[in-house]
């Protein structure tokens, strides 16, 4: 087990600590189709990253805003399997709650709607996409969670999932723990993760006087 400190966490939500990924390609795939695109390049594309992102790439000319709305509205409404992946609740229930937020790639409604129905906690200072002006893989998310909790990036630990996610995390100026739940093991490598787990329950909470002390299971 690999032991490192730490002031607080800033967790991904989608992938790392809730299971949403068949509901988000349910929606983008059904989108793409209509739109004449590529279902597996733009499911692809869109993980990871504010949906307004995706729907700028690909209908530069469109009412921006109103197809975000529709997206959005979408994945409210299908949260069929959506539920907390291993390890996630108890691990933010042994976290003080002062010390981890959500910096998330949903919109706040959509983020809200997510956490509760896979029963997690609801953290005081939740980043999403209406908190930001620039999404991953620019730093922006990040700094804004770290500041949101009172520390600097580098005494914070990143939990993503993709590699815009983790290259967010690192140009922050953040160490990454990367799961290996959405993408392969080898891109999160590339995207820079200094440690790449399972997911949440390869991490344990051993002491939480000053700073975090965590124990990381890295397995092959």
């Amino acid at each position: 087990m690999t032991n490192i400190h730490c002031a607080a966490l800033l967790f991904d939500m989608d992938g790392v600590l809730i299971n949403s990924t068949p509901a988000v390609a349910r929606v983008w795939r059904r989108w793409a189709i209509e739109h004449g695109f590529n279902p597996e390049e733009v499911v692809a594309r869109a993980h990871g990253r504010p949906s307004l992102t995706t729907v700028r790439e690909y209908l530069p000319n469109a009412d921006h805003e109103a197809e975000n709305r529709e997206v959005e509205r979408r994945e409210i409404d299908d949260l069929e399997g959506v539920i907390p992946l291993p390890g996630a609740l108890d691990l933010l229930a042994s976290l003080p709650e002062d010390r981890w937020t959500i910096v998330t790639s949903c919109t706040r409604p959509l983020a809200e709607v997510r956490i509760r129905t896979a029963g997690l906690p609801l953290p005081k200072k939740l980043i999403t996409s209406n908190d930001i002006t620039h999404g991953k893989p620019h730093p922006e998310p990040y700094l804004k969670g770290a500041a949101v909790l009172g520390f600097p990036p580098a005494e914070c630990i990143v939990l993503e999932d993709v590699p815009a996610g983790v290259r967010a995390g690192k140009a922050a100026g953040a160490r990454v723990i990367a799961f290996k739940t959405t993408v392969e093991e080898s891109v999160l490598r590339e995207a820079g993760a200094d440690w790449i787990l399972n997911n949440c329950a390869d991490i344990r909470l051993l002491d939480r006087a000053q700073d975090l002390k965590l124990g990381l299971a890295e397995r092959p």
